[in-house]
């Protein structure tokens, strides 16, 4: 489950690095607990010095991948930064090598994506393209004391604070007072923190990736809910804005509409909607509108179903809205925290906040140090037997995904037990086992592109629950011959056994493709639509893969191979579903656009995002067409993505069963140009 670092670092690094700790004394030590669903998986220690200095030493460990730097930042008297140095490696591993500095008459930041020199001394707070968590403390405090709590950021953008709440926690005898801020403008959504009454860093909380201070960790569950019921409110506000609800018929016309199991479209057409299905569709003379019925100018656009991301992890509160934006009205959550996603799912049904279906799948690893995120392990069969009790009970699953560091010879138990439930298995191919192996044992799909490729790499020297499953293919990969008599069988059996593939291509275009200052074709022709701040590190590019000149076009070599082979299998008779596994900004579109480059004509890659996305997950009587009787699940576009699949990042209205949305109006809500 490769959450991709490279498009929008920023956002996850405001996620982790505004978790750090704060001094006010000299030669204070603080230390703050790294968590990854509720487990140990790093730290950070901050040294604050008499003379002004802080000294930083931060890393996590997120299987295999996760930072490790090392930095010293000056403060001022203002509380911002005049001078920092950073040294380590980023979460692929890449070096790192960051300076800044702020004189009376100069300001300068050099970093492996930008060397920049202003001949003034520009106003402002400069946070790292590779941050330690602490900035973003330092950050903070110089908020507290800035003019209306608020400053320029360095290079762009401007960041303001506001205080939401307080809240009394203990531990044993000793008692703070734990103040939530909300920093503005660093995301799409406001970013939160915990601070002490005398500015110390207490929490940054989340469901996913957590920070604390060292020796207050039994009072994060609590600070987590508080920090919830001020998101909540936040999302009911902005979804009752945003959400346009049914109360009676609607009718919309005129319009093209597309059939993707045919590949034809149908012109002139009325669609009327009631209690949210559609009641009828056909030519505008043969159906009359309802009176009284609520009314959608069609404008002649092109109307579809409502696509499918079939690999996503939905997360903070602008995840649902940005599916929706896109026009993604379904998705599959292949591991989540349980709850979290159980009460993020009811705010989506309920209308408190926007969001698609989702589709939900258990998620178990074996224990390693490279496991992943998870709460559910199985390292023997009574553990295999317990799991999936334990998700026949939870009752909420279609699927079970295993990882990297299960055992191989507990995968065919695992396989007996899940068909035996009804429910499909898939998941990472874990190591010591082939991609064939893995299927032979009754997988019935197969995650990431990667481990297509791995099926004919030797693995012997490869561990695959490290990133050496990204690492081997970036330097091996293209070697792999797409045909002869070992691919032919391989595609047979995937063929015969009806194995599905979720090639995740966008996830591992950046990975592969970015070179720090030089972003890949990912966002090339969307970046100018973000924010500032995220256009900043979108064209930083600093999250790819580790490159020399050497394995540079080996790279991009096996990232083409990866490319060509999904077009095979698809033109083979394997069957394709289109996943992400990244931000869901544009990500679906750019999915399926791949898919186009890969050879698969733009009427299948759509039939792919829609109704064969919903027969695998054996909905399709209910969704993926525009037909009577079927969930109104439906999108509007300005264009005709059967010729430019790219017109699929043009969605203007977007219905989700009784209620609809303008796209637009949802993606100004998160300062995106529509």
């Amino acid at each position: 489950m490769p959450h991709s670092e490279k498009l929008f670092r920023f956002a996850a690094a405001v996620l982790v690095a505004t978790a750090a700790t704060q001094a006010i004394a000299a030669d204070r030590v603080e230390r703050t607990t790294i968590q990854i669903l509720g487990n140990r998986a790093g730290y950070q220690e901050a040294i604050y010095r008499d003379d002004g200095s802080v000294t930083v030493h931060y890393e996590f460990n997120d299987r295999g991948r996760g930072p490790k730097l090392d930095a010293t930042y000056q403060v001022a008297d203002d509380g911002t930064v005049s001078r920092s140095k950073i040294e380590g490696v980023a979460y692929f591993k890449t070096p790192v090598a960051e300076t800044f500095e702020r004189t009376s008459t100069s300001t300068r930041w050099k970093n492996g994506s930008e060397d920049q020199t202003s001949d003034q001394a520009l106003p402002g707070f400069y946070l790292g393209l590779d941050a330690t968590p602490e900035e973003s403390v330092l950050m903070t405090r110089a908020l507290l004391a800035a003019p209306n709590h608020e400053m320029p950021m360095l290079p762009v953008g401007s960041v303001r604070l506001r205080e939401v709440t307080r809240l009394g926690i203990t531990r044993e005898k000793e008692k703070l007072e734990a103040v939530l801020y909300a920093l503005d403008g660093l995301d799409l959504s406001p970013s939160y923190l915990w601070l002490d009454a005398d500015q110390r860093f207490l929490a940054v909380a989340s469901s996913w990736q957590s920070q604390v201070r060292e020796g207050w960790e039994a009072s994060l569950p609590e600070l987590t809910r508080k920090q919830e019921e001020t998101e909540q409110a936040y999302t009911i506000s902005r979804a009752a804005s945003l959400t346009h609800k049914l109360e009676g018929d609607l009718v919309i016309d005129p319009v093209r509409v597309f059939d993707p199991s045919t590949g034809r479209i149908a012109e002139e057409q009325r669609l009327l909607i009631r209690d949210g299905r559609i009641e009828a569709v056909g030519p505008v003379a043969d159906i009359t509108a309802p009176e009284g019925a609520e009314r959608i100018e069609g404008d002649n656009r092109f109307v579809m179903p409502g696509m499918w991301d079939m690999h996503v992890h939905v997360g903070g509160s602008t995840d649902g809205l940005l599916h929706l934006a896109s026009g993604v009205t379904t998705v599959r959550d292949l591991a989540n925290d349980r709850d979290t996603l159980t009460a993020r799912i009811k705010a989506f049904e309920d209308g408190t906040d926007m969001g698609p279906r989702v589709i939900r799948a258990g998620f178990v690893d074996g224990r390693s140090p490279y496991s992943g995120p998870t709460k559910v392990f199985a390292d023997t069969e009574e553990e295999v037997r317990a799991a999936m009790a334990q998700f026949k009970k939870d009752g909420v699953f279609e699927q079970v995904k295993v990882y990297s560091s299960l055992k191989p010879e507990l995968v065919p138990l695992f396989a007996e037990l899940v068909h035996e439930q009804g429910m499909r298995l898939s998941g990472h191919v874990p190591d010591g086992m082939s991609p064939e192996e893995f299927v032979r044992a009754g997988a019935d799909e197969l995650q990431h592109a990667n481990f297509l490729l791995l099926n004919f790499l030797d693995r012997s020297k490869l561990d695959t629950r490290t990133p050496q499953r990204f690492t081997g293919v970036a330097e091996q990969g293209s070697g792999v011959p797409l045909h002869g008599e070992a691919m032919q069988k391989f595609i047979d059996l995937l063929r015969e056994r009806g194995t599905v593939l979720d090639p995740t291509l966008v996830t591992f275009e950046g990975m592969f493709l970015d070179r720090p200052g030089r972003m890949g074709p990912t966002m090339a022709d969307t970046v100018h639509r973000l924010p500032a701040t995220w256009q900043r590190y979108v064209r930083a590019a600093n999250g790819g893969l580790a490159v020399t000149p050497e394995t540079d076009l080996k790279h991009r070599d096996a990232y083409r191979r990866m490319m060509d082979l999904v077009g095979l299998m698809h033109r083979s008779g394997v069957t394709i579903v289109a996943g992400t596994d990244t931000s869901p900004v544009f990500a679906l579109a750019r999915e399926l656009e791949l898919y186009t480059q890969a050879g698969i004509p733009p009427v299948e890659a759509l039939k792919i995002a829609t109704i064969q996305s919903a027969r695998v997950m054996k909905r399709d009587h209910e969704y993926g067409l525009v037909k009577p009787g079927y969930v109104a699940d439906l999108i509007l576009i300005d264009g005709d993505p059967t010729k430019l699949i790219t017109d699929l990042r043009r969605v203007h209205t977007v219905i989700r069963g009784d209620r609809w949305f303008e796209a637009a109006a949802l993606y100004q809500a998160v300062g995106i140009v529509p």
